[in-house]
């Protein structure tokens, strides 16, 4: 018995020896198929892992397209630089090493944490930019680091580089860093925390030209993340370089003309919307944004009160004083009010029991003579016969309280008040005293800069009214112009049905403000210059007149060369300029400028070297047989009854090339239309700018002279 008991205890341990060696058996054979697995089957997966760990993508960053005048010369360019990147994959303690990351690149430590903090929810291997723009210095340290701080890396790319003291600032605009805010915008899905966008202007509309594509660079780096080799390159595209529609030289003499005055100026051609100058003051350094901008100088330009970041010509809605008489005196025509009326202005007049002042007394007026004097009380007595809506039917179809559709972000609209207008916004009734106001450019009504110089131009072009624009179509693809459409929605392009008469009268009346009205100080001689003056009180204003008060009148003027079918117009705003008056003398620098640079024009001056050829031309204002009355009567005649003078006579005029025509202005007796022949005809004549406009003449040429109807290419001038 005790035999057996002994041979079952024996027994028992073999039979766990046995499943313990079939165990390990297992256990080997699991082994042994996951070592083939990962040796042998996963070997490819293993081995693109590897490569990875060795090398690291780095981004080549796409240089932005630049930006250039109509004329071809540089406005915006870019400059080499280089930035700092923080590379997440070397598994350290970043944390640990930023105290001295910010000591070397001269940065706040909790300004780099915060940015670090932005980037937590970034992928692992995204790089997380800490400095633009690092000086050579600092260029050094990440050198003599590398062993002690393998994250940084330094990219080379191209940095924004602006005109200075903030030339066309509010035009151009400038880039910056996207926010996360613009990151949830699907117009924004493609881009990535880091990245620089377009943030105002130019920049912003167009960034998607501008802006390039990207490439990499792989870097072969070792198990310290330390740079070894290079293996290739993906290159980037740069952007689309653009040319804006703005002269230089007009733009540069804007800038001047305005000076320290806040306010703006816009410059354009009302023929097809081209912007030709923009200005806005106080503006700001675009170049200030090329490189992140500090906290402090950020918050002293949103702190600003005199608002440098606002582009004043799209987006300060103010009053516009008298330059609104000129809709008002189409709306007066049109409904066939203004033509009969006769209005006594003895300083004021007294409407719905309360007075409402003039500063002159221009005694009994028409409104050939109340526009471009300017006269309230005739303008009071208009308001009263037309009432708000049908003041509100004309100023909304000439643009106002709509955008003009401009390609700049931001644009307002402005407000046209109507009886609609009031029950919307203020669920109050219209009162007719409300209206009297609003006919000389006060109390509710507000326009932009840019809606100003549309509205009075387009009413000088026969109620042919544009969408202003700085970048031309033809740049861009039609699917990428459309879509600025629809982003920069407004009025667009327009036809404002206006009578003949209308025109007549009214360009007339804005030719007369610049030769015997408002302003008559800015009268240029030889250039048909019309315009009109604007002097608005400022809310909590009154009659006080101290140039930059905060209660002076804004000072206004629109003016245009020549009177009917403008091919320039402009449009000048000093906020609290006093009277308008003084604005008209900024504008009529800026239009010297203009025709001065027209007349260099190769293409327009005269050849003198060459033979003249004879031509056809129109409206040549010349000294013809006669007395002063006689011509004056001629010159009334021809202004009442175009086609009939025209049809009078025709003449054959030599001396004419290239859209420039010679005028005599000496007082000898010569044929209609031919200069005096001389040995000296340099001093016997002298160059002035042809505007082919019918019933059009340049002031100020020689007195005693006469219309010559004529014909240009088959159209009677």
């Amino acid at each position: 018995m005790a035999i057996d008991k002994v041979n079952r205890d024996e027994k028992l341990p073999m039979l766990k020896l046995t499943l313990v060696q079939y165990g390990i058996l297992v256990m080997m054979l699991v082994l042994g198929g996951g070592l083939w697995r990962l040796q042998v089957l996963g070997a490819s997966g293993w081995r693109v892992l590897a490569e990875q760990n060795r090398i690291r993508k780095v981004p080549v960053l796409a240089a932005r397209g630049k930006l250039f005048d109509r004329d071809g010369r540089l406005i915006v360019d870019n400059y080499p630089s280089v930035s700092c990147f923080l590379v997440r994959e070397q598994n350290r303690n970043i944390d640990a090493d930023l105290p001295l990351i910010a000591k070397g690149l001269n940065l706040d430590l909790d300004q780099l944490r915060n940015t670090l903090h932005r980037f937590r929810m970034a992928p692992g291997y995204q790089p997380i930019p800490i400095k633009q723009d690092i000086s050579p210095d600092e260029q050094a340290f990440i050198e003599a680091h590398r062993n002690e701080l393998p994250e940084l890396e330094t990219i080379d790319e191209e940095r924004r580089l602006y005109p200075r003291d903030g030339f066309a600032a509010h035009v151009i605009g400038y880039v910056g860093e996207v926010s996360e805010e613009m990151l949830n915008d699907p117009k924004y899905a493609y881009y990535e925390p880091g990245d620089v966008v377009g943030r105002a202007g130019v920049e912003q509309t167009y960034d998607e030209l501008l802006r390039g594509q990207d490439g990499s660079m792989d870097v072969v780096v070792d198990s310290h993340g330390r740079e070894v080799g290079r293996r290739g390159i993906q290159l980037a595209t740069p952007g689309k370089d653009l040319k804006l529609t703005l002269d230089n030289d007009i733009q540069r003499a804007a800038e001047l003309a305005l000076g320290d005055a806040n306010g703006a100026v816009v410059a354009m051609d009302p023929r097809n919307g081209e912007i030709l100058a923009m200005v806005s003051h106080p503006s700001y350094d675009p170049n200030a944004f090329a490189v992140r901008i500090g906290r402090s100088d950020w918050n002293k330009l949103v702190t600003d009160p005199n608002h440098p970041l606002m582009n004043k010509a799209i987006q300060d809605q103010l009053a516009p004083g008298s330059t609104f008489k000129v809709v008002m005196s189409v709306a007066g025509l049109e409904e066939g009010v203004a033509q009969d009326m006769r209005v006594n202005c003895a300083g004021g007049g007294t409407f719905y029991g309360r007075f409402f002042k003039c500063d002159k007394h221009h005694g009994v007026l028409a409104i050939q003579q109340a526009l471009p004097l300017s006269c309230d009380t005739f303008f009071y007595a208009l308001a009263e016969k037309l009432g708000i809506d049908k003041i509100a039917k004309y100023a909304t179809e000439l643009g106002f309280s709509s955008k003009t559709g401009i390609d700049l972000p931001n644009e307002m609209a402005g407000v046209m008040p109507s009886t609609k207008w009031k029950m919307k916004n203020y669920h109050e009734k219209w009162y007719a005293g409300e209206g009297i106001s609003v006919g000389i450019g006060q109390g509710a009504v507000a326009a932009t800069p840019l809606q100003l110089v549309r509205a009075l131009s387009g009413i000088a072009s026969n109620g042919h009214l544009v969408r202003p624009h700085v970048v031309n179509s033809d740049q861009m693809a039609p699917q990428f112009h459309q879509a600025v459409l629809d982003t920069y929605t407004g009025m667009g392009d327009r036809q404002v049905s206006l009578d003949s008469s209308t025109w007549m009268t009214v360009t007339e009346g804005m030719a007369a403000a610049t030769t015997t009205g408002t302003a008559a100080a800015s009268h240029l001689t030889g250039i048909d210059f019309a315009g009109k003056t604007g002097t608005a009180q400022v809310v909590g204003g009154g009659d006080t007149h101290t140039k930059g008060g905060l209660k002076t009148p804004n000072a206004w003027f629109v003016g245009m060369v020549p009177r009917r079918n403008p091919e320039f117009a402009v449009v000048v705003l000093q906020e609290h300029g006093d009277w308008g008056a003084g604005s008209a003398k900024l504008a009529a620098q800026i239009v010297t400028a203009y025709v001065n640079k027209k007349r260099k024009q190769e293409n327009n001056l005269l050849q003198a070297d060459k033979p003249p050829a004879s031509v056809e031309m129109g409206a040549v204002w010349s000294t013809p047989e006669g007395s002063t009355e006689e011509n004056a009567e001629a010159r009334r005649s021809h202004s009442q009854k175009p086609e009939a003078s025209a049809r009078a006579g025709m003449t054959q005029v030599t001396g004419m090339q290239g859209g420039r025509f010679l005028i005599a202005t000496n007082q000898t007796q010569q044929q209609p239309g031919k200069p005096e022949q001389s040995g000296k005809p340099d001093q016997e004549v002298a160059d002035y700018p042809i505007f082919p406009t019918r019933n059009s003449k340049p002031d100020g040429l020689a007195s005693g002279g006469a219309w010559v109807p004529v014909r240009v290419n088959g159209v009677i001038y």
